[in-house]
């Protein structure tokens, strides 16, 4: 693998454990110029699958079950009808309408503290199936994870702890349907044990970072990183 896909990688996983979110969405855009974009989805699918394990134990004694289950279900289920799709739906208007989404939620949210997505039973299965359906469609759902998160004011354990449960959930349920429909070549595998190294090292780094924020501080980086999402995406 080049270089500077590494060096993204490792960058995409430190912020990623900051905001909770973001890793395959930084990285996938850099993985795209250098493989196959199916080939590409497996790839941030797996690193990004590492990243979440290594993030879980970190912060495991935060994890909600029953958020969740709530949260989780949803998402796993609509994660593998996104990559059902992939084959036969083109996301650049998908994703370019989600961008703008963003924009105008975390811009909102930074400008006004008070506002936010409301906190109800609905709109956490809306936030889960949404974000499952996007991230098995185009390859990256945590922006939207943690818009809908954000609104329940966890502890920063608590959110990435359990943030972290559900996009392993995703990610197990969208790289299976990935790798049955053929999208990894089998010469990539070798390349697995150093994607694993650099999201460990990655997570622990973030968590470092993470432990010098403030509760306040953390949110206003979340929403940070939902605004660059959104921007990205545009983009």
């Amino acid at each position: 693998m080049p270089t500077f896909f590494l060096i993204s990688a490792f960058l995409a996983e430190v912020l990623g454990t900051l905001a909770g979110f973001g890793s395959s969405t930084l990285l996938l855009p850099v993985a795209v110029l250098v493989f196959d974009y199916r080939q590409a989805l497996v790839i941030v699918a797996v690193f990004h699958l590492f990243g979440n394990f290594v993030r879980l134990g970190l912060f495991h004694t935060g994890l909600d079950r029953r958020l969740l289950v709530r949260f989780g279900l949803p998402s796993l289920i609509f994660s593998i009808l996104g990559a059902l799709l992939v084959a036969h739906i083109s996301p650049a208007l998908l994703t370019r309408l989600l961008g703008i989404i963003l924009i105008l939620y975390s811009s909102l949210s930074l400008y006004r503290d008070s506002w936010h997505l409301p906190a109800s039973a609905t709109a956490t299965f809306i936030g889960g199936s949404l974000s499952g359906f996007l991230a098995g469609l185009v390859g990256t759902g945590g922006a939207i994870r943690g818009a809908f998160l954000s609104p329940l004011r966890l502890s920063k354990d608590r959110y990435l702890a359990t943030a972290a449960a559900i996009a392993i959930i995703v990610d197990l349920a969208r790289t299976g349907v990935y790798l049955r429909q053929g999208f990894f070549a089998t010469g990539f595998y070798s390349q697995i044990p150093l994607l694993l190294i650099l999201s460990f090292v990655g997570t622990l780094v973030g968590r470092l970072l993470v432990n010098r924020l403030s509760l306040a501080h953390f949110r206003r980086f979340i929403f940070l990183g939902l605004l660059l999402s959104g921007i990205k995406f545009v983009l």
